[in-house]
């Protein structure tokens, strides 16, 4: 199951976030209703970056750290 750890105003900020992840070993997918990227503009009320359920904490905590553009957290 995957849970939500952000939603960000843009995809671009989303990749950036989902990079942090992505270096810290934590995969993650963005959900987003922009055509995959192809709609520059937000569609959907911004993008979701989403992890597996075991590993939000963990994703919770890079987000955290301040280095990224944060998006709203989930609970």
């Amino acid at each position: 199951m995957t849970v939500a750890v952000g939603i960000f105003a843009t995809r671009s900020d989303a990749e950036l976030a989902q990079s942090a992840l992505d270096a810290a070993g934590i995969s993650s997918v963005i959900s987003a209703d922009d055509a995959g990227g192809a709609y520059p503009f937000d569609l959907g009320g911004g993008a979701r970056l989403l992890v597996e359920d075991a590993d939000a904490e963990d994703a919770k905590a890079v987000l955290a750290d301040g280095s990224h553009p944060r998006g709203e957290e989930q609970q």
